[in-house]
């Protein structure tokens, strides 16, 4: 009888734990981020500082070639020999020329010509000014638009010219011809307004001293002399209707060659005329051709 082999049972093998080499550290990469962020922003300023520096350098060579470019062509003739300016009548040549700051010799490529143009143009009276430069003979020239004076704004004792966009001019005038007188404050302002709603170019208008501008609202004018003259009185609306009924009650009656002291046309549809001697008021209705008899 033969025996069984015994049977042989493998061995399990038993799962051998992982070994592991790493050692743990604290997490610090917050701090190495920062740490990072500042070392590149000193990397960063420091270029900047490089880059300002070097730009300077560039600078200070470029206009040393500049300085020697001028300095060449000074020597070459490229120097202003003159100034001409046309249109000049109430700028005086020591405001042009202390507001250009230019002195014979000065080297004419150099100059900024639309510099010189907005310096001129500060002045009081220059309005517009066109600059211009010439080589051979090297000149600069200079064509002026002026402000042109309208008329006269009073306050108190004092007279400002005032011009045709009603600006005040700030600068001393004497009138070399009879000119509008205003007064009031905003006369200024409105005085373009009340001319264009007039006909300055009949007659009763050429007799008008002064313009005077009432509270804000309306004007008066007073024709022939300023003390004794006739007083016409505007509405402050309708000032076109009211003159032209004036210019036709003149033209048909001839009023304005009487002794008068007012003429009140504020009133819609009536004329109110006050006498010279009675200083009685006449009122007169325009639309009935009896009642306006004087």
């Amino acid at each position: 009888m033969t025996t069984a082999a015994p049977e042989i049972i493998p061995q399990l093998q038993m799962p051998q734990p992982k070994t592991d080499n790493r050692v743990s550290l604290p997490v610090e990469w917050p701090y190495r981020l920062l740490g990072n962020a500042l070392i590149l922003g000193l990397i960063l300023f420091l270029a900047s500082i490089a880059i300002t520096v070097k730009t300077d350098l560039i600078n200070q060579k470029l206009l040393s070639l500049q300085d020697s470019y001028y300095m060449m062509t000074s020597k070459l003739g490229f120097t202003v020999d003159d100034i001409i300016v046309d249109g000049r009548r109430h700028t005086s040549k020591t405001e042009l020329l202390n507001a250009m700051g230019i002195d014979r010799g000065t080297n004419i490529l150099r100059l900024d010509l639309y510099d010189l143009k907005d310096k001129i143009e500060s002045l009081p009276w220059v309005r517009s000014a066109v600059v211009r430069r010439s080589y051979y003979p090297n000149v600069i020239r200079i064509s002026l638009r002026e402000h042109q004076v309208k008329s006269l704004w009073q306050i108190n004792e004092t007279f400002h010219p005032i011009d045709e966009d009603g600006k005040v001019i700030d600068a001393p005038y004497i009138p070399d011809k009879p000119l509008l007188l205003i007064v009031g404050a905003g006369a200024p302002e409105n005085i373009n307004q009340l001319l264009s709603e007039i006909d300055t170019d009949s007659p009763v208008f050429k007799r008008v001293k002064v313009a005077s501008f009432i509270s804000g609202r309306r004007w008066n004018l007073i024709l022939d002399d300023i003390e004794h003259g006739i007083t016409i009185k505007l509405p402050e609306q309708n000032v076109a209707a009211a003159w032209k009924k004036l210019l036709k009650l003149n033209a048909t009656k001839n009023i304005l060659k009487r002794k008068l002291t007012n003429i009140d046309l504020r009133l819609k549809g009536k004329v109110i005329i006050t006498l010279e001697k009675s200083g009685k008021k006449a009122p007169k209705k325009l639309k009935s051709s009896k009642e306006s008899k004087i």
